[in-house]
C-alpha cells in the first residue's frame, strides 16, 4: 500500500477528543497531512510493515501525545499599558473603590488603550499571543471593549483582525462594546448603549470586523434590558451573541442570552439550576474562567454538577486581561479547572478543545483530530492526557502545527 502525503507525524499517541466520555486514545499512530487537513490517520503503524508512505515531511514524535491545537475562546488580549500597580495596592490594603478613585481600574486601560496606535498594540498583543501559541494554542477569541467609543474599539479589531491575518493562528473577534460605560457616559447608561447599538455596531459590522457580540450583564456592568437591546441590534445585524454572566451575582443573563441562542455564556459562578436546561436547549456553551474565579479569590463555584446533569458543554478559557485574569496559560487554566472546579482531566481537554471550539461555532473544522478535519494539532512530551492538567508548570509543548503547516518545533524534522 502506497500512499502520498505532504505530511506525515508518526511514533505518536493521539488524544483524539473525538468521544464524549474519554479522549479517544489511539496508540502506536501515524497522521497523514495534505492540503492543512488530516487524510488519514493509521492504527497500530508497527504492526503493518506493508504500508509505504511518500512523504515531503516526516515528523517523528517520539513516542508523544498529539491532542487538537487548544482553542482559547475567551480572551482580552488586546489593550494598553498593565495594572500590576493596583495589584499591588490591593495586596497593601486599598479597595476596588479606592482604585478606581485615584484613576485606576478599567478606566486606566480605557485611557492607555485609547492614547496607544494600532502599532503598539498589535505589538503588545503579539507578544502575549506568542506565550499561548508556545503552550498549543492555534485558535483564539479576542474581544473589543477597552476603547469604549468608536475611534477605539475600531483600532482595537482591527489589530485582531491584523493579528488573525498576520500571526500563525485563527482570531475570532468579538464586540464588547457593552463592556461598561465610559467616563464621559458616566450616569449615562442608556445613552451608551444607544451609541453601542446604533452607530458603533453597525459601522464595525459594516467594516467586517465583528464576528460575534458580547456585552457584560452584572450588577457593575449593564442590566438584563440594557443587553436585550444589544442583542436586539446584533440579531437585526445577523450576527451571533455570547455574554459575560453570573460572575458577580444572578440577574438571569444566561436564561435571556438562551432566548438568542447564544455561542457562549461565560463565567458563571452564580448561574442559577433552574437556568441551565435553557443553555442545553439553546445549545450554548458554558464557559469557565478559573483565572478570574482565582484572582478575585472568589468562593461561589460554577454548577458543575448541574452542567454534567444536562450535558451543556463546558469550556474553559484564559479571560486573559489585565485587570482580573492577567494570564497567558491555557494549560494553567486546565490545573485550575481540575483543582478549583473540580472538573476532571478529560473535561479540561475537552474544554480547550472540542467544547472550546463549539463556543466559537468553528467545530465543524478544529477540536478533534479526526479524518477530513483541519490539521491543527500539538505534539506533547507527555506519558498520559491527564498530565496536561496536572502540571502546574513547565511546558510539554514540543511542536505546534496550524492548517497543516509547522508553527512551532521544538523537535527534530526529518526531510
Amino acid at each position: 500500500m502506497k500512499n502520498q502525503f505532504e505530511m506525515v507525524i508518526h511514533n505518536i499517541n493521539i488524544a483524539t477528543m473525538a468521544t464524549t466520555d474519554d479522549y479517544g486514545v489511539i496508540h502506536d499512530a501515524a497522521i497523514c497531512i495534505n492540503q492543512g487537513k488530516i487524510e488519514r490517520i493509521i492504527k497500530q503503524v508497527s504492526q503493518q510493515p506493508d504500508i509505504t508512505l511518500d512523504i515531503e515531511t516526516a515528523i517523528d514524535g517520539q513516542g508523544g501525545w498529539i491532542t487538537p491545537g487548544l482553542i482559547d475562546c475567551h480572551t482580552h488580549l488586546i489593550y494598553g499599558g498593565n495594572r500590576a500597580n493596583e495589584f499591588e495596592m490591593r495586596l497593601q490594603g486599598a479597595t476596588y473603590q479606592e482604585i478606581a478613585q485615584s484613576g485606576g481600574g478599567i478606566v486606566a486601560t480605557v485611557n492607555a488603550t485609547r492614547s496607544s496606535s494600532e502599532d503598539e498594540l498589535f505589538k503588545l498583543a503579539a507578544k502575549r499571543l506568542s506565550y499561548l501559541i508556545d503552550e498549543g494554542v492555534t485558535s483564539i477569541e479576542i474581544k473589543s471593549g477597552y476603547g469604549l467609543d468608536l475611534k477605539t474599539e475600531q483600532k482595537m479589531l482591527q489589530v485582531a483582525k491584523h493579528l488573525d491575518q498576520f500571526s500563525p493562528v485563527s482570531v475570532s473577534k468579538t464586540f464588547l462594546g457593552a463592556h461598561t460605560v465610559p467616563p464621559e457616559f458616566k450616569g449615562q447608561d442608556d445613552a451608551y448603549i444607544d451609541l453601542v447599538c446604533e452607530t458603533m455596531m453597525p459601522h464595525l459590522h459594516q467594516l467586517g470586523l465583528i464576528d460575534c457580540v458580547d456585552a457584560f450583564c452584572e450588577n457593575v456592568g449593564f442590566t438584563t434590558a440594557q443587553t436585550e437591546r444589544v442583542f436586539q441590534a446584533a440579531k437585526q445585524l445577523g450576527l451571533p451573541v455570547k455574554l459575560h454572566a453570573e460572575q458577580l451575582s444572578d440577574l438571569g443573563g444566561s436564561a435571556l442570552a438562551s432566548q438568542y441562542d447564544a455561542w457562549s455564556v461565560d463565567h458563571l459562578e452564580y448561574l442559577s439550576e433552574h437556568d441551565i436546561p435553557l443553555l442545553k436547549n439553546s445549545g450554548t456553551v458554558a464557559t469557565l474562567l478559573p483565572g478570574a474565579f482565582y484572582f478575585l479569590n472568589e468562593s461561589q463555584l460554577p454548577p458543575i454538577d448541574g452542567l454534567r446533569k444536562h450535558n451543556v458543554p463546558i469550556a474553559i478559557a484564559t479571560d486573559s486581561n489585565p485587570g482580573t485574569s492577567p494570564c497567558l496559560s491555557l494549560l494553567l487554566m486546565m490545573n485550575m479547572a481540575t483543582t478549583l472546579f473540580k472538573l476532571t482531566p478529560h473535561e479540561a481537554l475537552a474544554g480547550v478543545t472540542r467544547h472550546a471550539a463549539k463556543a466559537l461555532r468553528i467545530d465543524e473544522k478544529v477540536g478533534m483530530v479526526k479524518e477530513g478535519m483541519q490539521a491543527d494539532l500539538v505534539l506533547w512530551d507527555i506519558e498520559t492526557p491527564a498530565e496536561l492538567s496536572y502540571r502546574m508548570a513547565g511546558n510539554p509543548c514540543r511542536a505546534v502545527i496550524k492548517n497543516g503547516k509547522v508553527i512551532l518545533n521544538k523537535l527534530p524534522t526529518e526531510q
